[in-house]
């Protein structure tokens, strides 16, 4: 039966070529705007550890003592002795102190090319198999590294491209600020959507987070090492009073260090809530901190509470949807003009013995083949629009592709989007009396 209403509807829409053409380019374009921005949305709100994410967990002590109603929330980075003595104390499977320096020049000794400034990010050996980070050459450090403060890094593939050609640079050395490097691992091409690790402060950004999405580090050193290389060169979050050296931040009033964690089951997660919570406890009873807040969320319940997708991006994506609902009722009004026209068509079928099920299956299936159509030239709008938006100086400009699950979403919301509009429009001609039609005939 399918067929034969398939073929019914091949056979209108070659009947009436301009208004077929107009339906289908009222979904197309609605198809196109719409599947843009939501491709947007989609990447920019996927999961950047598949899998594993929900075992991964953020670490905030409220160490800040200024006054007020900020302690809501702890800050969203710690003090260097907040953060040490929880990583010290080692109660978590996987654990990896983040730090960011500021950018840095870097050259190679061996290598005929002018210096490079480079972003960097001081870790722990941990931070590699933690996020499940790809090598390409060697390997990330280990923790007897960190202990002795060596002097490791390991480099982007895109560093190694720019300085080795891409060949395998392990062993070589790098000079950074004037200190000599030993490379032990090069990464794969890697780039995570957001660089999750880095992603703090997003509560006071209003909306205004693309730069979440940037490229990450250049760089990976040790904390231990990078605290004697680059000391008076790190960032902090916030202080609470003016540091006595800035930039120098290890015994300064400020908050600059994250902790990322690692824990395999609910029991640890709960276990490492109370070990926060009683460490800060035990902090106040010392004296050196006021407030006992602490907080511990999963990866995505801190990309959550940052706010992570930028602002503009999910008011493009609920415009494009607005227009979308406009070419669904231009697409309803034309439908309804064109099965009303063919009243005496139907009338004929009814009187033939055909049911209304009959007709408004019909007509259905005619709605979902000029969906099928429009959600194609839609697909082709999409792909236009994301490659405009991949010409963009966005941060995120070049994670913007579409992949299959959007290709699939496509033509299932052209099809449905069609459907829904064929609805009414069906339901009007399946009530048409065949007595009264035939009478005009």
């Amino acid at each position: 039966m399918f067929t034969y209403y398939f073929d019914l509807a091949l056979r209108s829409l070659k009947r009436n070529k301009v208004l077929t053409a107009l339906m289908v380019l009222a979904i197309a374009v609605g198809i196109g705007a719409s599947m843009t921005t939501l491709t947007v949305m989609h990447v920019l709100s996927g999961d950047p550890l598949p899998g594993t994410s929900s075992r991964i967990f953020y670490a905030q002590v409220d160490n800040d003592p200024m006054p007020g109603d900020r302690h809501v929330e702890p800050p969203d980075m710690m003090d260097y002795q907040s953060a040490m003595d929880l990583w010290n104390a080692k109660r978590a499977d996987r654990q990896a102190l983040v730090v960011n320096p500021f950018p840095e020049k870097v050259s190679a000794p061996d290598v005929s090319r002018p210096p490079l400034m480079v972003q960097m990010l001081s870790t722990t050996s941990d931070f590699f198999p933690m996020f499940g980070v790809p090598l390409e050459y060697g390997s990330g450090w280990t923790p007897d590294d960190d202990r002795k403060r060596a002097r490791v890094v390991v480099i982007s593939s895109d560093l190694n491209d720019k300085l080795f050609d891409g060949g395998n640079s392990v062993g070589r050395t790098l000079v950074l600020n004037k200190h000599a490097v030993r490379i032990v691992g090069v990464l794969k091409p890697w780039r995570p959507s957001p660089p999750f690790y880095d992603v703090r402060g997003g509560r006071y950004a209003n909306g205004d987070t693309a730069s979440f999405y940037g490229k990450p580090e250049g760089l990976f050193l040790p904390i231990s090492a990078s605290l004697e290389m680059n000391d008076g060169d790190f960032q902090q979050f916030n202080c609470w009073s003016m540091p006595p050296k800035p930039g120098h931040l290890v015994n300064a009033p400020c908050n600059w260090m994250g902790l990322w964690v690692q824990l395999d089951s609910p029991a640890k997660v709960a276990a490492y809530r109370g070990f926060l919570a009683h460490y800060a406890r035990e902090q106040k009873g010392l004296g050196r901190i006021q407030f006992t807040e602490t907080r511990l969320r999963d990866l995505m319940q801190w990309l959550a509470f940052n706010r992570v997708v930028p602002r503009d991006v999910k008011l493009k994506m609920w415009l494009a949807f607005a227009f979308l609902a406009i070419c669904l009722f231009n697409t309803v009004g034309l439908l309804l003009a064109k099965f009303l026209r063919r009243g005496g068509e139907i009338g004929v079928r009814r009187a033939l013995g055909a049911s209304r099920r009959a007709v408004f299956a019909q007509c259905l299936t005619e709605a979902g083949l000029i969906g099928f159509i429009g959600g194609f030239f839609g697909w082709l709008l999409a792909l236009l629009g994301l490659w405009l938006v991949r010409h963009q100086q966005a941060p995120y400009s070049d994670l913007v592709h579409l992949d299959l699950s959007m290709f699939a979403v496509t033509f299932v919301l052209a099809i449905a989007v069609s459907l829904l509009a064929g609805a009414m429009p069906a339901l009007r001609a399946s009530q048409i009396s065949p007595a009264l039609q035939l009478k005009t005939l």
